[in-house]
């Protein structure tokens, strides 16, 4: 009997290890969208090993000086064609408009070892652009992600930056997190959105997920392989993508493109790099600051920037969201414009 008893529990263990097994390493398939594919994509092939596709707008009649460059969000983000569709006006007004997708994601190549996806890379990479367009200053458009990128770069570079705008900037970094405990002002009528990112990850993520996560993060170590990883990436941002808007059911449809691996990896670079505070303390750059009424991000990693940048104008943006320009492309396309003739 005591033979009988433990040959079960042997079949069960194996049972349940070999479940075990099959959901931390059997490869997972998601059912999203694929990366769209776009005409006209260019690509720079940088010093600093990475591939870079980018979407360029040309300005038209008398062209500015200074051309604009968009940050995508994420990391991990990606150019969309809503991003260039709302973006293109600026030509009109004599502007050449730059949008790249950031290494390791969108349609640029996926670095062999995703310990180089750090903001440092980022910044360095966005140094080399700089220097393939050729001008002597550019103007940065900064979303989220996009927006702590800028600062480090107009940190390092403020010779070549002639104006930034801060599209719902996430934490200037290293985050001081005693911010996120800071009251806004009432008259700005500031609500949370109806979604999180923390309801979007609980859905979303699984067993294997989770190891792939800590493998990369711990190891630096690819456990499942880029596709994988990036699909994950879309089915998240299915999710992801109902906390960025006021309204829920305004919330964009999953597209494929974002990169999971520099999403990781980027943010946890974050809390290791040199503070650009000093550096950018009593800056006179001209930065526009924008907010959705119903932006994510907390109130106080938001004023920090109204404090660090003196020479600054605020615009909270009704009726919309983290990503401003999916319920606002109007007014947020107007309020750029007004910056950029001032």
């Amino acid at each position: 009997m005591k033979l009988k008893i433990s040959s079960i529990v042997k079949y069960v263990f194996l049972i349940v290890f070999g479940i075990l097994m099959y959901l931390f390493f059997y490869p997972r398939t998601y059912l999203v969208a694929p990366m769209k594919e776009r005409e006209g994509i260019g690509y720079w092939s940088l010093t600093t090993g990475s591939r870079i596709a980018f979407t360029f707008l040309e300005g038209k009649g008398i062209r500015k000086p200074y051309p604009v460059i968009y940050l995508h969000g994420g990391p991990g983000g990606f150019i969309s064609d809503q991003n260039i569709t709302t973006l293109l006006p600026l030509t009109e007004d004599g502007f050449d408009v730059y949008l790249y997708d950031q290494a390791g994601s969108g349609h640029s190549t996926r670095l062999k070892d995703i310990k180089e996806y750090t903001a440092d890379r980022h910044k360095r990479d966005l140094e080399e652009i700089v220097k393939e367009i050729g001008a002597r200053k550019v103007i940065l458009i900064g979303q989220s992600w996009g927006a702590i990128l800028a600062t480090l770069f107009a940190a390092d570079d403020p010779g070549k930056v002639a104006k930034i705008i801060l599209t719902s900037p996430g934490p200037i970094q290293p985050v001081k997190e005693e911010l996120a405990d800071l009251k806004e002002p009432e008259n700005l009528h500031l609500r949370k959105p109806e979604y999180s990112n923390s309801e979007a990850n609980e859905k979303v993520q699984n067993v294997r997920s989770n190891l792939i996560a800590r493998t990369a993060l711990l190891f630096g170590w690819k456990l499942a392989s880029d596709k994988e990883a990036d699909d994950f990436q879309t089915c998240l941002n299915r999710e992801l993508n109902k906390s960025t808007v006021c309204d829920t059911s305004n919330a964009l449809e999953a597209e494929g493109g974002g990169g999971y691996y520099a999403q990781i990896m980027t943010v946890q670079s974050l809390s290791g790099i040199q503070d650009p505070r000093p550096k950018l303390k009593d800056s006179h750059l001209p930065v526009l600051v924008m907010k959705g009424q119903c932006d994510n991000q907390k109130w106080g990693f938001t004023n920090e920037y109204l404090q660090l940048f003196p020479n600054y104008k605020f615009e909270v943006i009704p009726g919309a969201g983290h990503s401003i320009s999916i319920e606002q492309p109007a007014l947020y396309l107007k309020t750029i414009r007004d910056f950029l003739k001032e």
